[in-house]
């Protein structure tokens, strides 16, 4: 099959999104001669490359927590309370618990917590950890024009160094923000090319983030931030041949960790290339054959992919959240049962099927690359959670014989975040639903009730009720805090 280009898939999905925050430019803080001297040196006059490692440092460096708007802030918070509940939700995954077993004997001192367990690790391995358990569920933020999971690198990262030396939660958001920031647009930078060849482009593009957010809360001086992003693109990691194995979720733990490297090494004046990301041997001509750093550079501090960030309400890839999505729908309108269904009828885009064309799924990891089982378990249950993605559910006898009947045809006009279900009941009815974009996209974002919701069903059996509601509060209110590392200790079960 030839590949797809992958920036086609649901770019309408973020389609008139991109009006930039308002706000002050994050670059107040500089002589507005600077600024205009770092954009045109962006351009790439003369056919040479721009600067974009120096410029991103120093746009890093010097952006304070009083320069995001309000609705930045807001994204990020919300990314950060998404972020939290699947990696409590995914602490006891026999892969989290294995990555345990493998490196308790090798850690370092115990500086840092895993949320959801009581085992205390080193900030490295911490954050390894932590980026492995909130990426298991395949249930974590997704920023849709790169498909990058933009919080695990990050937010793992710089909550296992707010163990570690104070920070407060204004200045705690603030590197979360920019970190997210630096990955995205270093992603929008390469994307679809770099992602086509095989690379996963959450790890190779988490890193920076890391490193960056890291960075950030240590300090770095820009010449550091420099290095630091310089040591982030010298250590790439994820290939998408992993995906539907423990490999997967290590990824962006791995960048996590790797990021806090990078800065560590910086702060201590450990010198890297000072054009690391555009160089010619760098790591956008390495390992792209699109190298467009307009993407990085343009509207730095007025135009903020961070609030491009979307939040999962089904356990699966995203491919298959419209059919979801409407077969919940059809369930709930019409009061199905699945012993009434006939049969399903699916027109999707062809991405669906490459990506999630699992007829006979045996374990619940396979279930959601499934289709057929994300659509019956729909029928089924009203939901899609982790719950719906267990090795019972793909085995269940009514699953299996609800999942024979759905057909999956794949329709060319049909863009990848739409889909269009007809399901034809026993007494010959047929019901329609066509989906022009599902919930949990830009244009039907979760609510904040939603994500509670979805936080409160992934802590259930790890914290309890009160536990659960106090750290959802902390998340919420994090730009209070006087210490971020109380969300980490909040999320400690008894």
């Amino acid at each position: 099959m030839p590949n797809i280009d992958r920036r086609s898939f649901l770019m309408t999905s973020a389609a008139g999104a991109f009006a930039s925050a308002a706000g002050t430019t994050a670059f107040a803080q500089t002589s507005n001669a600077a600024s205009a001297s770092a954009f045109a040196s962006a351009s790439g006059a003369n056919g040479k490359p721009p600067r974009v490692t120096r410029i991103l440092a120093d746009f890093i460096v010097r952006t304070g927590y009083g320069d995001l708007p309000a609705p930045v802030r807001k994204e990020g918070v919300r990314t950060l309370m998404n972020w939290v509940g699947v990696a409590v939700g995914g602490s006891h995954d026999e892969t989290v618990n294995r990555a345990v077993a493998a490196l308790t004997p090798f850690s370092g001192p115990p500086q840092a917590n895993l949320l959801g367990r009581t085992e205390r690790f080193d900030i490295m391995n911490a954050a390894f950890i932590n980026g492995v358990s909130s990426h298991i569920f395949d249930y974590d933020d997704t920023h849709l024009k790169t498909i990058i999971h933009p919080a695990g690198p990050v937010v793992s990262a710089i909550l296992a160094y707010s163990q570690y030396r104070a920070v407060t939660g204004k200045d705690f958001l603030n590197a979360l923000v920019l970190g997210v920031e630096t990955e995205l647009r270093i992603g929008n930078a390469v994307y679809p090319n770099h992602y086509d060849v095989g690379w996963h482009i959450t790890g190779t593009c988490g890193v920076f983030g890391s490193a960056a957010a890291t960075g950030k809360l240590m300090g770095l001086s820009v010449e550091q931030m420099v290095w630091a992003l310089g040591l982030a693109a010298s250590q790439p990691v994820g290939l998408r041949e992993s995906f539907g194995s423990m490999n997967k979720s290590f990824n962006p733990g791995r960048a996590a960790a790797n990021g806090i490297f990078a800065a560590l090494l910086a702060g201590q004046n450990y010198t890297s290339s000072d054009g690391m990301i555009e160089a010619k041997r760098g790591w956008a001509n390495t390992i792209s054959t699109k190298q467009d750093y307009r993407e990085i550079t343009e509207g730095l501090g007025s135009h903020w992919e961070s609030t491009l960030n979307t939040y999962k309400p089904f356990a699966c890839g995203i491919v298959i959240h419209p059919s979801i999505d409407a077969a919940i729908q059809l369930r709930n309108q019409e009061h199905l049962s699945a012993d009434q269904i006939a049969r399903i009828d699916l027109r999707v885009h062809p991405l669906v099927l490459e990506l999630t064309g699992k007829k006979t799924p045996q374990i619940g990891l396979e279930g959601k690359f499934s289709i057929y089982h994300a659509v019956a378990i729909a029928i089924i249950d009203g939901a899609a959670g982790e719950k719906q993605f267990s090795d019972a559910k793909v085995r269940d006898p009514k699953t299996i014989e609800l999942r024979d009947k759905v057909n999956a045809i794949v329709d060319p006009s049909i863009k990848p975040e739409q889909v269009d279900v007809t399901i034809t009941l026993k007494d010959g009815r047929k019901l329609h639903k066509y989906i022009e974009h599902a919930i949990g996209s830009t244009q039907v974002p979760m609510t904040d009730k939603q994500l509670e919701t979805k936080f409160s069903d992934l802590a259930d059996g790890i914290l309890t009720p009160e536990q659960t509601r106090a750290l959802i509060d902390k998340c919420w209110h994090v730009e209070q805090l006087d210490s971020a590392s109380e969300i980490a200790t909040s999320a400690l079960p008894r």
